[in-house]
């Protein structure tokens, strides 16, 4: 079976993936900023503990464990922060399963960050999984919660739920038609967050965004999803009518599309973010059914082993910048050659 970042999903040619974290702080400790070594030791002592407890064939994994083309190649799949990848302390450790849907990480900035994932708009059936798996934690140990303003985190934003459901959507169509400053500019207005694809402070990476709540405090958790429903369905909406805009000019976009391609297959070495851009313009003419040579999982292929890490790990050896280039433009040959 597929891992869910190989899959697709529901509304699948305009929402990639959604995710639904809930952070959670355990109540005899400090928050991060003010544990000492001790603390940290201790959290993980007693996370490490509980894991055969929860289920869901969870492994604990400590942080410092991992190498570090391993740590960005989860990076670059979604399932921990840059911040964590790179932090010098290594004082934090993960509970993840073989098909990688759950991922918990310890120790982050805060005690726990329970994150499910899913290919496809799957927001509700994932925050169902959330509060099973937050449930289980919460027998076992005792959250740092307040009655007047629900889970106390490590950073303001969070209070309340501890509740960011996120959902990456791919929007190539309105970046051409000149619609994407209107929709980014409802989405802010609607009490939502839009940012690059790695969080706060990344860059758009080939026409993918990050829609997720902003609000924590003073709503609920099915408020929450409601309304991000609500703006991912227009979104959704809006994408797929400047699709139908670009398809009255069929020439026209059937010459980017297959230019992009066309230089795919055929370039000797490319950069990760150039690959990022083309593959962006494949995939809206595999979805748009242009380009017939090409099949949802060889997109979703070409997305993930064409970054960095991810590279290196399918190839099994470490390789430097200027070979990655090289090997980038070999891996994309072949996935799109094969039966």
């Amino acid at each position: 079976m597929l891992n869910w970042y190989l899959q697709n999903g529901k509304e699948s040619d305009v929402v990639v993936s959604s995710r639904i974290r809930l952070s959670r702080n355990l109540e005899e400790f400090p928050f991060i900023t003010k544990c000492t070594k001790e603390n940290f030791e201790s959290i993980e002592k007693r996370i490490k503990e509980i894991t055969p407890l929860l289920g869901y064939d969870l492994h604990f994994i400590k942080l410092k464990d991992v190498d570090d083309i391993t740590k960005m190649a989860l990076v670059e799949k979604h399932l921990i922060s840059p911040d964590f990848a790179l932090d010098k302390q290594e004082k934090g450790a993960l509970l993840i399963n073989d098909d990688e849907n759950i991922c918990i990480m310890v120790n982050e900035e805060d005690h726990l960050r329970i994150q499910v994932f899913d290919a496809g708009f799957n927001i509700n059936n994932l925050m169902n999984l959330a509060i099973e798996i937050d449930e289980k934690l919460s027998k076992q140990i005792n959250y740092a919660y307040n009655e007047k303003y629900g889970y106390l985190t490590s950073c303001p934003t969070n209070v309340g739920t501890g509740l960011r459901a996120s959902v990456m959507v791919h929007l190539p169509a309105l970046t051409k038609t000149r619609n994407i400053g209107k929709i980014l500019e409802v989405i802010n207005n609607f009490g939502m967050n839009i940012r690059g694809v790695y969080g706060e402070g990344s860059k758009k990476f080939g026409d993918m965004y990050q829609v997720s709540n902003k609000q924590t405090l003073g709503i609920s958790e099915k408020e929450t999803i409601k309304n991000l429903k609500l703006i991912i369905d227009k979104i959704i909406e809006q994408e797929r009518l400047a699709r139908k805009i670009l398809a009255k000019e069929t020439l026209e976009l059937e010459d980017t599309v297959y230019r992009a391609y066309g230089v795919l297959s055929n370039c000797k070495k490319i950069s990760s973010i150039e690959a990022a851009d083309l593959i962006s313009q494949v995939k809206l003419g595999t979805d748009m059914g242009i380009i017939k040579e090409l099949n949802d999982l060889k997109v979703k292929k070409l997305e993930l082993y064409t970054k960095p890490a991810n590279l290196q790990k399918y190839l099994g050896n470490r390789i430097d910048e200027t070979m990655r280039d090289i090997k980038r433009a070999e891996v994309i040959k072949k996935i799109i050659q094969e039966d």
